[in-house]
């Protein structure tokens, strides 16, 4: 968790809503402002040509990737769809993965980490960061 951190600032955060009530929205929001770029993966706001906190929307992972060098996949779908964005992640050599909270997959996770990957679940990105910078 440290090292993502640390180290990754460019995010693809799959599932990003436009609904500023949205958990997702608020996560993006906050991350933004401290500085990291938010590249949004939306297939519906993609379709519609909508932009998302400003920023371009990508209908997959795969097509955020061929656009922009991310660093992290911050998840933000059911448990039950994480298995293909960990498919896609792996198959673009992407380095790390983030499962929001509540958000569980553990095979999904091990299959995730036996590749290299750094990966966490059940736990939110926003939190963790300001609890790192208060530290």
């Amino acid at each position: 968790m440290s090292h993502i951190l640390r180290h990754c600032r460019t995010v693809a955060v799959v599932g990003l809503s436009p609904k500023a009530h949205r958990e997702s929205y608020r996560v993006s929001q906050y991350l933004q402002a401290q500085g990291w770029r938010i590249v949004p993966v939306n297939p519906v706001a993609a379709a519609s040509g909508e932009s998302i906190l400003g920023e371009k929307v990508y209908a997959s992972l795969t097509e955020a990737a061929r656009h922009e060098a991310l660093d992290l996949v911050d998840v933000f779908r059911n448990s039950e769809d994480v298995p293909p964005v960990v498919d896609e992640a792996l198959a673009l050599g992407l380095q790390a993965l983030w499962l929001q909270l509540g958000i569980v997959h553990d095979a999904a996770l091990a299959r995730a980490r036996g590749a290299g990957m750094v990966a966490v679940q059940d736990h939110c990105l926003k939190v963790e960061h300001a609890r790192q910078r208060l530290a």
